[in-house]
C-alpha cells in the first residue's frame, strides 16, 4: 500500500478518518482544560466545551470543504459535515445562541461558491432545522428510556439525512443510487458516532464523578481537604507572580462537641449541613470565586482571591451574624449556634502555605480563647 496504490476501500478508511477526528477532538479538549485548569482557577468547562468544540468542527469542515470548492463532485465531504453537526448539536450539546449560527451558515455558502443555487438555500434552512432538532433532543424532550433516545436520535438523523441529501441529489444531478448509497453511509457513520460518543462520553462522566468523589465532602457537599490543598498551592503562587492580595479565613462552629454529646451526631450533621448552605449562600451573594472548603471535623477555611484583609472581613461578618442567628430544629429541639472566627491576609514571611494556614488558626484559636463568637483577624 502505498500513497498512489491504496487498496482499502474508501468507506472503511472514512470510518477510521471519522474515529480519527472525534478522538483528537477529545484527547486536545482534555488537554485544554486541563492546561487551563493548572493554570487558571476554577474555569468554567461548559464555556471551553462550547466554543472549543465549535471552533473545533468548522476548522475540521471548511479544511475538508476548501479541498474540492468549485468542483463538480463538491458534495463528497456532506457525510463528514453531517456528522461533525451531529457531534456538536447532539453530543456536545453546544450553548450557542442561533443567531451565531446563521452567519456561519451564510459564510460556508459564500465560501463554497452556492449563493446562487436554491437547492443550496434549502439545504441550509434543513442543516438550521437539523441543528435545532438535535439540541431541542438533547435538552427538552423527556426521554424515559435509553431505547426512547436512541429511536428519536436516528429517526432524526435519517429523517433530515433524506432531506439534504435529496437537495444535493437535485443540485448535482446525481443519481438515485448515489443518492441512496450516500444516505445508508450517512446511517452507518451516525450509528458509529452514537457508539463511540457514547462510549467518550461514559468514560469522561465516570472520571469526573472520580474527581468530584475526591475532592468533595460527603455529608456538606462543599469542596474538601484535598481541593484546599490544590487551590491553596495554586493561589498562593499566583498572588505572588501578579502582586495581588490573599486572604484567608478559618471558622468552626462553636461547642460542636457538647451538640453531638448532647443531642447525637445525627443532630451535628444537620447543623454542618445547615452552616454550609447558609455560608455558600452568603459568599455566592458577593464573589462566586470566594472558596468554603470543609477541612476538619467542624472546621472550615476560605479562600478570598484577590481580597485584602479589611474586604474579606466584610464578607466575614456577614457570614458571622447570618450564623449566630441560625436555629437548627431537631428532634423537637431548638440548637442556637455561633462560630468563631479568625482572618489573614498573606504576608511576605508567608512562604509555604502551612504557614499562612498556622498564622489563620492562631486567629482562630484567639477567638476560642477570647470565649468564642468572635472575629479576630490581624
Amino acid at each position: 500500500m502505498t500513497w498512489s496504490h491504496w487498496e482499502i476501500s474508501p468507506f472503511i478508511t472514512s470510518v477510521f478518518f471519522i474515529l480519527g477526528v472525534l478522538t483528537l477532538f477529545w484527547v486536545s479538549q482534555n488537554w485544554l482544560i486541563t492546561f487551563l485548569n493548572t493554570h487558571y482557577q476554577r474555569v468554567n468547562e461548559s464555556i471551553i466545551n462550547d466554543w472549543y468544540g465549535l471552533v473545533y468542527m468548522l476548522v475540521f469542515v471548511f479544511g475538508m470543504q476548501a479541498l474540492i470548492v468549485g468542483q463538480a463532485d463538491a458534495w463528497i465531504f456532506m457525510n463528514f459535515q453531517l456528522i461533525a453537526l451531529t457531534f456538536c448539536g447532539y453530543f456536545l450539546n453546544i450553548r450557542i445562541a442561533n443567531y451565531y449560527l446563521y452567519p456561519l451558515v451564510l459564510v460556508f455558502m459564500i465560501f463554497n461558491r452556492s449563493l446562487g443555487y436554491w437547492q443550496s438555500w434549502g439545504h441550509a434552512l434543513a442543516l438550521l432545522l437539523f441543528f435545532t432538532t438535535l439540541r431541542t433532543l438533547r435538552k427538552r424532550v423527556p426521554l424515559q428510556t435509553k431505547v426512547g433516545q436512541v429511536t428519536l436520535y436516528f429517526l432524526t438523523c435519517a429523517g433530515f439525512g433524506l432531506v439534504l441529501w435529496w437537495f444535493m441529489w437535485l443540485k448535482f444531478n446525481l443519481s438515485w443510487g448515489t443518492y441512496w448509497q450516500e444516505w445508508g453511509y450517512l446511517m452507518i457513520f451516525e450509528v458509529l458516532l452514537y457508539i463511540y460518543a457514547s462510549m467518550l462520553s461514559a468514560n469522561a462522566q465516570l472520571k469526573q464523578n472520580l474527581v468530584s468523589f475526591a475532592n468533595h465532602d460527603a455529608l456538606t457537599k462543599t469542596e474538601n481537604f484535598a481541593a484546599y490543598t490544590t487551590a491553596i498551592n495554586y493561589h498562593l503562587t499566583a498572588s505572588r507572580q501578579n502582586g495581588v492580595p490573599l486572604t484567608m479565613m478559618m471558622f468552626d462552629i462553636d461547642h460542636f462537641k457538647r451538640v453531638n454529646d448532647t443531642y447525637g451526631h445525627l443532630a451535628g450533621d444537620q447543623i454542618l449541613q445547615h452552616v454550609t448552605q447558609v455560608a455558600e449562600t452568603v459568599f455566592e451573594a458577593n464573589n462566586p470565586n470566594i472558596a468554603l472548603y470543609r477541612t476538619g471535623g467542624e472546621e472550615f477555611n476560605v479562600l478570598f482571591p484577590s481580597y485584602d484583609l479589611t474586604e474579606a472581613r466584610l464578607v466575614a461578618e456577614q457570614l458571622f451574624a447570618a450564623v449566630n442567628h441560625l436555629v437548627v430544629p431537631f428532634n423537637g429541639h431548638q440548637i442556637q449556634l455561633s462560630i468563631s472566627v479568625g482572618i489573614a491576609q498573606l504576608q511576605p514571611e508567608d512562604t509555604t502555605p502551612t504557614e499562612f494556614y498556622r498564622r489563620v488558626d492562631d486567629n482562630l484559636y484567639a477567638a476560642k480563647k477570647h470565649g468564642r463568637m468572635q472575629i479576630v483577624a490581624k
